[in-house]
């Protein structure tokens, strides 16, 4: 990925811990690292396919100015929030925020926070087999849209499938969302959480009936096992509900475990077990 680098810009603004620093405000200095495809512009010669690095600039003058921060590390979470929503080119960027003038009485040339911040692509499974199923699922697609952190909100057909697992309830609609996200897989998670509640999920029997499920299969080739988290999810490559959504859009994503499409998981597993769970 190209880079394009605006540093060390002046900023007079009014963060930090100290009475003083938030009545007389003090100087920052910003430097950013903007993550973006610059080879259409380098062709084209065209401002519109790059990163106006002058409005930019001004952006994050303005952002800067209309919070006060107590901590520097707020102030640079929120300016790389920021940047990210406003400019669609920018995939990733580091932000670096000094402090020149830091109040701890010692000789310094500057203190500062660096942090990195991205859009990552995601992909989820979602189900319902209680109440208006397609609705809720629809309903639940709409919520994703409009959360600042998440946007190319994209939905693949609906099938309709026995349950798994637990047999004594109604047949499921599934599907397989495609997104981009900036929070993190346990921001996520929490996020996600907060959808199903917000659909009336009740977790209480394992497998059961549920208005809405969401799970995340896939966080960019992030792995991560934890008690509370596995990625990508753990059952997902025994599971033709997962794989034959998620197939449609997005077949050649790979497995980063087990390194294979996932085409070929579907296919293998179709090969191995023949369709048993499609209705």
């Amino acid at each position: 990925m190209d880079r394009i680098r605006i540093e060390n810009l002046e900023v007079y603004c009014h963060h930090g811990l100290l009475r003083e620093e938030t009545v007389l405000g003090q100087k920052f200095l910003v430097s950013l690292d903007l993550y973006t495809d610059t080879r259409e512009a380098g062709r084209s010669d065209d401002l519109s396919c790059s990163i106006d690095y002058a409005e930019v600039s001004h952006f994050v003058d303005k952002k800067m100015k209309e919070r006060n921060f107590k901590l520097i590390e707020a102030a640079a979470e929120q300016l790389a929030a920021d940047i990210l929503g406003e400019f669609p080119l920018v995939q990733k960027i580091c932000v670096e925020l000094k402090k020149p003038w830091a109040p701890i009485l010692l000789p310094l040339e500057h203190v500062s926070v660096s942090i990195v911040r991205q859009w990552t692509g995601v992909y989820l499974s979602v189900g319902s087999n209680v109440g208006n199923r397609e609705g809720q699922i629809r309903e639940a697609v709409e919520q994703l849209s409009q959360c600042s952190h998440i946007r190319k909100v994209r939905m693949s057909e609906l099938i309709e499938t026995r349950p798994y697992g637990y047999q004594e309830q109604g047949d499921f609609l599934n599907g397989a969302i495609a997104l981009e996200t900036t929070f993190s897989p346990e921001e996520l998670l929490g996020f996600l959480h907060g959808v199903e509640k917000a659909g009336h999920r009740e977790r209480t029997v394992r497998w059961g009936p549920r208005t809405i499920d969401l799970d995340i299969i896939f966080f960019g080739d992030e792995v991560v096992d934890r008690e509370d988290l596995v990625i990508p999810h753990r059952d997902m490559h025994r599971r033709e509900f997962v794989l034959e959504p998620l197939a449609e859009i997005a077949p050649w994503q790979k497995h980063p475990v087990f390194h294979k499409t996932v085409y070929e998981l579907l296919w293998e597993l179709r090969d191995g077990c023949g369709n048993t769970e499609r209705k």
